[in-house]
């Protein structure tokens, strides 16, 4: 790209002069109003637009989530637009405390097949806009400002005059200056102040005005900027919302509308997950679960999160990116070990009573309907921690520091093999193949213990094969684990022990974990052993120890072994 073509090219965004501003000293302090437009601006944003059925399965997923006010369709642009919002009307389908919102523009005869579109509903809001920014009046319709002003009374004075003859219903206008971010600010305040002039806002009859990054043409803050040196020159404020309706064709639309807000919005209008024309509307599930984090309640429920993308995925045809915030099936899931060593040391130091603070967890994947179990995902770039904790999670036991480091190695060699993701599943019976399912050469098959006559040494018999020979033999000890060592007389010595209790996805109540050296040398074996007995479990870590030993070439076991042994018949 040529430098000075760049320069002469694009033209930098001056924005409205506010040296006052207040709005970067404000805080959010509770929710907005929400108005979801996925029926709308969300519908016209997708490759096969919904028909009526897919429409109104949307319509009611989104009652259920919590919205109070949606914006169904664009009734004047389509038959089928029309048809669902008498749908919804006269199949009853519409909540007590939803109110539902329509789009037109300021042209007679679409205003007319719009408010005809709402005849016997309750309560509605009629959204009419007109083309303000110098590059929609001159470029698109060749309008000037006298014109388009005149054509937005014309167009709400209409609108009045229809809701006139529609006594029961209740109506609120909303009113959009397309595109509020592009227009002079001097003309913003003159045609917004005309709409307050011509709707005259009362209680149960709000002029909701909309001021909308149609395109997201500036910096969130010069965004906020416009906002609040809007709703400073407005002629009245009484029965008057402010709301916003931001774009994301700069990636920002959630920052614009979170400055918005403070710049003195009280209403957001988006799309869940982001939905609609060009790069979609703002997020209202990012934005929701921006204030959840925050400690703020957003009147909104996503605590089935899972239930809500896949319908949204449906409905659409759009699917929801897995590293979307919040809601990607992969937010909440690590396979880098640090960031996995991380959250399992979290999960461990949480205090349930204290505020969330879990290492890369923005939030507890509980509340949005997620379990702990599948937020690490074991690959090739997993390391102990992570391990750990999905053997944990799964089956209840906590390994020793130096088996996870050892174990690890293991799954890292399968990920690498294989490529991709290791299962829960998967490293389950990894590890059984490699500490407690192994038979050569020595296969445990029973113990039985009994005490010396001076009652101060444990005795113990075991009965195994080795090499596929039947033994028996016996040893004295100060337990049943130094008794099963000087019993199989392979030169080990047990460094340490630890037992566990297996609480989760197996019959067995008792899990033992040994480390055992050979011969006196400092290198250090595992041994695991599985049981619903507690002694059965450690002895039959030993024998796991030694055959590994053996199958790692550090220990030797005799092909004649046990030939020179007491055999007991």
């Amino acid at each position: 790209m040529n430098a000075t073509e760049h320069k002469q090219k694009y033209k930098p965004f001056s924005g409205v002069s506010l040296p006052d501003r207040e709005w970067p000293n404000r805080r959010i302090t509770k929710a907005p109003r929400w108005l979801s437009t996925d029926l709308r601006d969300g519908n016209q944003a997708i490759y096969n637009p919904m028909d009526i059925a897919t429409k109104l399965e949307f319509f009611r997923m989104l009652t259920k989530i919590g919205f109070k006010e949606i914006e169904v369709g664009f009734p004047s642009a389509s038959q089928i637009e029309f048809d669902f919002v008498r749908e919804l009307i006269e199949g009853g389908h519409i909540p007590s405390g939803v109110t539902v919102q329509v789009l037109t523009q300021a042209r007679p005869e679409l205003i007319d097949r719009t408010m005809e579109s709402l005849a016997g509903v309750k309560q509605a809001i009629v959204h009419v806009y007109t083309a303000t920014s110098p590059t929609f009046r001159e470029v698109v319709f060749g309008m000037s400002k006298e014109e388009v002003m005149d054509m937005t009374v014309a167009g709400i004075t209409q609108i009045q005059e229809l809701a006139a003859m529609q006594p029961k219903t209740k109506f609120s206008l909303e009113y959009s200056p397309e595109t509020f971010s592009q227009t002079e600010m001097p003309y913003v305040r003159d045609v917004c102040n005309a709409a307050i002039e011509t709707w005259t806002p009362k209680k149960g009859s709000e002029l909701i005005l909309n001021l909308p990054a149609t395109v997201e043409a500036c910096m969130p803050n010069q965004y906020a900027d416009m906002i609040e040196w809007t709703k400073r020159n407005l002629i009245t404020r009484d029965n008057v919302s402010i709301s916003l309706h931001t774009h994301n064709d700069r990636g920002t639309a959630v920052a614009a509308v979170e400055m918005g807000l403070l710049a003195g919005a009280n209403r957001v209008e988006g799309c869940l997950f982001g939905n609609g024309e060009r790069t979609g509307n703002a997020d209202i599930v990012t934005l929701a679960l921006n204030l959840y984090t925050q400690g703020l309640l957003p009147g909104l429920d996503f605590s089935n999160i899972d239930e809500i993308v896949e319908t949204v995925e449906r409905c659409t045809g759009i699917p929801v990116h897995p590293r979307h915030p919040y809601a990607g099936k992969l937010v909440q899931t690590a396979f880098s070990g640090g960031h996995q060593d991380a959250i399992n040391k979290g999960f461990k130091k949480r205090d349930p009573a204290s505020f969330w603070n879990v290492p890369y967890l923005s939030i507890d994947p509980q509340d949005i309907g997620r379990k702990y179990e599948s937020l690490i995902r074991i690959n090739s770039q997993s390391g102990k921690g992570g391990i750990a904790h999905v053997l944990e999670s799964a089956k209840g036991f906590s390994m020793p520091r130096n088996l996870q480091i050892e174990f690890s190695g293991v799954v890292q060699k399968r990920a690498e093999e294989k490529g991709t993701v290791v299962s829960s599943k998967e490293i389950w019976t990894l590890f059984k193949e490699e500490y407690t399912e192994t038979r050569e050469p020595l296969q445990f098959i029973g113990q039985t213990l009994f005490a010396a006559e001076d009652n101060k040494s444990q005795g113990i018999q075991l009965d195994f094969l080795a090499y596929g020979r039947q033994l028996t033999v016996r040893g004295m000890g100060n337990g049943p684990i130094d008794a099963a060592v000087k019993a199989l007389d392979l030169h080990v010595d047990v460094q340490s022990y630890e037992e566990q209790s297996l609480c989760k996805g197996s019959d067995a109540k008792a899990i033992a974990f040994l480390e055992m050296t050979v011969n006196g040398d400092p290198e250090v074996f595992f041994g695991v052993g599985i049981d619903a007995n507690t002694v059965t479990a450690s002895i039959r870590a030993v024998f796991s120890g030694i055959n590994r030993a053996s199958c790692q070439g550090k220990l030797k076991v005799p092909s004649d072994y046990g030939a020179a042994r007491l055999k007991i018949a």
